[in-house]
């Protein structure tokens, strides 16, 4: 396995860390992971989603940003978001750019869906499959670029997460390139309050989902 660590200049010349995961000199496609604001690539979905990327074969892309930093103290909330669309546009190009891949896939969580709907129009995706973990469906930008997304995906979200929106999220079903599930009972992590071993046995079931959209 050979891990690559390193920082981009990123928004007003931030630097945003990145870590590219390459399990073997011939990787069978890349997977961009875009985290969320607390729910970073350790967290246990994409921890685990990371593993099933790896043994496929597949690159796996780590961009790490952290607008909660002290390098972006001051900033507005609108000004962050720019900073995300940004950061995640840019390393995308960059890394796309290096290397010619078969398959791209792009899993996101929370705020990364909020960049993941930025790039819908991207040429560079426009064949690739894309994994929407606890998409903000609040945010109209966000609800439309599933919408509107073109791109084979999968999108779970949880009916006790605040920024679940049920209207909206069956609405989803009328793109016939997406397929959407819920989850009963289970919060903005995917997980169930304070109950490990049914949040462990219900993140066994996502990622089985996830697996099968892998392999697809």
């Amino acid at each position: 396995m050979k891990v690559t660590s390193d920082v981009m200049r990123g928004y007003r010349h931030i630097e945003v860390p990145y870590t590219l995961l390459s399990p073997t000199e011939e990787p069978g496609g890349i997977a961009i992971f875009l985290p969320g604001m607390g729910y970073t690539v350790q967290a246990p979905l994409l921890h685990y989603s990371t593993g099933l990327y790896l043994n496929k074969g597949y690159d796996v892309l780590h961009i790490n940003y952290q607008y909660s930093s002290s390098d972006y103290k001051g900033f507005s909330i609108e000004e962050k978001d720019d900073a995300l669309r940004h950061d995640v546009k840019k390393m995308m190009n960059q890394i796309l750019t290096e290397k010619s891949y078969s398959h791209i896939h792009v899993v996101a969580k929370s705020l990364g869906t909020l960049a993941l709907g930025n790039e819908i129009h991207n040429e560079r995706l426009q064949d690739s499959k894309f994994v929407w973990l606890t998409p903000l469906l609040k945010e109209d930008e966000v609800f439309q670029a599933v919408m509107d997304s073109e791109q084979e995906g999968i999108c779970i979200a949880g009916d006790r997460d605040p920024h679940f929106d049920e209207e909206r999220f069956n609405r989803l079903k009328g793109n016939k390139r997406m397929h959407v599930h819920v989850v009963k009972d289970v919060n903005h992590s995917l997980e169930h309050d304070f109950q490990v071993i049914d949040s462990i046995s219900t993140h066994r079931e996502i990622l089985s989902v996830i697996k099968a959209f892998i392999e697809a």
